[in-house]
Order: structure tokens, then sequence, then C-alpha cells
């Protein structure tokens, strides 16, 4: 806001600029990515024990990535699959998928957003198919919902099914089906009204090697023939490794993310190769992996020195003879 010299301008005025000027920056932020997670905190209090899930978590992820996110237990990855899925709100911060604000969304809405724009995926094959049902009517139930006609219903199931090779699984119940067909069942069933998002949370966590590679197989096939944009929860290095993207969440916010890309090398042969980079969110805040922390033992301060092509940052030390911080670079503990 620029101002004459000399001109006196109301608080009242200028209040109100700066926080126009705030809502543009959080419209702005993200436009165009299909998943936008805007500084997205989630809270869980009971028996007078308040959780912060998430805290301030950012995320972009464009239509027709396949990303895959790691973390540790109790990092906030669930929570956010939970979000993300319409099954759980923020308690601050804003989520949009394909547009729509999640936390605006009416119980009416947030049903039609469940069944027509995010499939879901989950670790346990039981929570993915009615146990009664074929797979081919598992895969028709969620159209039905949606009120597809009984033809397109039918012909769509099959179709589905024989995309992610499970076919010869129409007519079988899920106690009928193996672990990786039931999987790969879930995800036809997931897809069958063409979600533009498909969520799966520890896909291959209960399966064997060559069938968890099965399973991920079929993700990248709904996302390279079906156009799903794919977001998998994995704990399977040999899963996050295949992927362009692997976002790390750890006590609630993206720590770091690992880009992927390939490379011919002298023998013309495609390697791939892997950069893992630290996230710096919004705020300016960066998380320092944590073996590098405890490498450096580094705690409570740290310094950080400007230089041309970088930015140093140093563990504070005691000084020599007291119990104070010497929290300078080495630079300045020289000099002296």
């Amino acid at each position: 806001m620029t101002v004459p010299a000399g001109t006196t301008v109301p608080a009242s005025t200028g209040i109100a600029e700066l926080g126009a000027e705030a809502r543009r920056a959080h419209t702005s932020y993200g436009e165009g990515a299909l998943v936008v997670c805007d500084q997205v905190v989630r809270i869980y209090s009971g028996a007078g024990i308040e959780v912060q899930a998430l805290q301030g978590l950012d995320l972009l992820i464009e239509e027709g990535e396949l990303v895959a996110m790691v973390g540790a237990s109790g990092s906030g990855k669930s929570t956010l699959m939970n979000i993300l899925a319409g099954l759980d709100t923020p308690t601050a911060g804003r989520v949009r998928v394909a547009g729509r604000d999640l936390g605006a969304l009416t119980a009416g809405d947030r049903l039609a957003y469940r069944r027509r724009q995010v499939g879901f995926v989950w670790q346990q094959a039981s929570r993915n198919l009615l146990p009664y049902l074929t797979a081919r009517q598992n895969v028709a139930t969620p159209m039905r919902l949606a009120g597809v006609g009984r033809r397109r219903r039918a012909t769509m199931a099959m179709e589905l099914l024989e995309v992610f090779g499970v076919a010869d699984c129409a007519n079988r119940t899920p106690s009928r089906m193996s672990g990786g067909e039931q999987q790969r069942t879930a995800i036809a069933a997931a897809l069958a009204n063409l979600p533009r998002l498909l969520l799966a949370d520890e896909p291959t966590g209960e399966l064997d090697s060559q069938t968890a590679q099965e399973v991920f197989a079929a993700l990248q096939t709904a996302n390279t023939e079906l156009g799903a944009t794919v977001l998998v929860v994995t704990h399977d290095p040999a899963v996050s490794a295949q992927v362009r993207r692997t976002v790390a969440i750890r006590d609630g916010r993206t720590s770091t993310e690992t880009l992927r890309h390939d490379e011919a090398d002298e023998a013309g042969n495609a390697v791939r190769h892997a950069v893992e980079y630290a996230v710096l969110d919004r705020a300016g805040r960066i998380q320092l992996p944590r073996e590098m922390i405890e490498e450096h033992e580094m705690k409570d301060l740290v310094r950080l020195e400007s230089e041309p092509d970088h930015i140093g940052v140093w563990a504070s030390r005691p000084q020599a003879g007291t119990g104070d911080s010497d929290p300078a670079g080495p630079a300045s503990r020289e000099a002296r």
C-alpha cells in the first residue's frame, strides 16, 4: 500500500489492507494443484489430553503425479490420509482437492466427494471389500451408489477387473481370492467411479515381496492408464524407490522430499538418481534430518552463516570453563 508523504491513514484502513494481502497470498498458494494442504492443523482432545497430529503441514500434489509418503508411526500420515479421504476434518488450515475446500463441505457434499472424487484402499483387505459379494459385485457397488445404470456398471466392472489382471476372480468372493487378488480388486473398486485422486494406505503392508510388487504395479496402472493421481503411504523401500517423488512426514509436518530422475550412463543405459531435499515451509521453518542432528550433537541453539552459495549451520558448543553455550561458527571460534 503506497501512501503520499504527510498523509494520515486510519488504522482500520491499514489493517484491512494487510488482511486483504494475507487473503490474496492464502488464495494463490497451490493454485492449479490437484491437492493443496495449506498450513493444516489437526488436534485430537480427550480425557484431558491434547494431541497435535498435524502441526501446520503444507503439501502440494499436481494432477497426474504418483507420490509415496513415508514416516514413522504417529508422524501424522494416517491423519492426513483420512482428511484427504473426507473421513476427517482439519482443526485449522485449509485442504483443497480438485478445487473443493474439504473443510467447507456439507454432509451431503462430503458423501458425494467420497463417492466420485476420491478412492481409498486400506492395508487390511477386509476393509476394502464386502465379504458376501463377488469381485464383480464389489466393483459395481460404488457405481450403483452413484446412480450408474446396470448395463454400464456390468461393463465397467469387468473392464476394471481385466485392467488389473483379476478378471478370473469376477465370480469369486474375497475368501476365495489371494491377498494380492483382493488388493487389486480393491483398487478396481476404488476406481469404479473414475475419481481424480486415489489414496492407498499401506496397501502392500500384509503381502510378500512378489505380491506387493504386483499390487504396486496395479497402482502404477491406475496412474498411467486410468489417469488417477495416486498418493500411497508405505514403509516398503522397494515401493517408495520406484516413484519419482517421496514425501516424508515427521512430527506432523512435511520434513523432506526425495526427487528421482533418470539419466543415461556412458553405455546409454537409464540410471535413476535420487536427491533428498529438506522442506522449507511457508513460515520459513526447516526440519534438519534426525541423523544429522545426532551426528553433530545439535541441540537448543544453532548458528546460521550465509555464504555466497549456501547457508552453513553450526552446532553450539560450551565455552571453555563455563556452562554457557558458544553458538559461534568455526571462523569466529578460531579468531578467539
